[in-house]
């Protein structure tokens, strides 16, 4: 197994705190809210949302994959930290072991599998649309 890792900045004049509670404590229901075409839903299977929790997503008809479900590994919200990652449905794309995400991406290929450029710039581009959605939400809602 080999890993893939890569870190993107993407500025924003909105708090830090406001950006981690939309991104990360609100997600849930926000961003079905905001992107129901990337997202359809968001069901907790287990636990409170702190570590631990186990989320399954069920993505929308925009999106090429069906759901995902993902572990969150750590949540500091004093230090406006999460840490999750994605084991199980079809984002995994059939060659990944899982996908860490903990103010970067990681990406844990299978044995004897590479994944390409393209690729990685893909997820780059969706994580860039998501964040843009909510920062556009929060300035339209303040």
């Amino acid at each position: 197994m080999s890993a893939i890792t890569y870190d993107m900045e993407i500025p924003s004049l909105i708090p830090a705190a406001k950006m981690f509670k939309a991104l990360v404590l609100d997600a849930d229901t926000l961003i079905p809210k905001i992107m129901p075409q990337a997202v359809k839903n968001i069901e907790t299977l287990e636990g409170d949302g702190g570590v631990g929790t186990v989320k399954l997503i069920q993505f929308g008809e925009g999106s090429q994959y069906k759901s995902a479900k993902h572990h969150v590994d750590a949540l500091d919200t004093e230090n406006l930290t999460h840490s999750y990652n994605v084991v199980e449905g079809d984002a995994l794309m059939g060659i990944l072991d899982s996908i860490t995400y903990h103010n970067r991406s990681i990406y844990h290929t299978k044995d004897g599998v590479e994944i390409s450029e393209e690729k990685i710039k893909e997820g780059k581009e969706k994580a860039t649309v998501m964040f843009k959605a909510i920062k556009a939400y929060l300035q339209a809602n303040a």
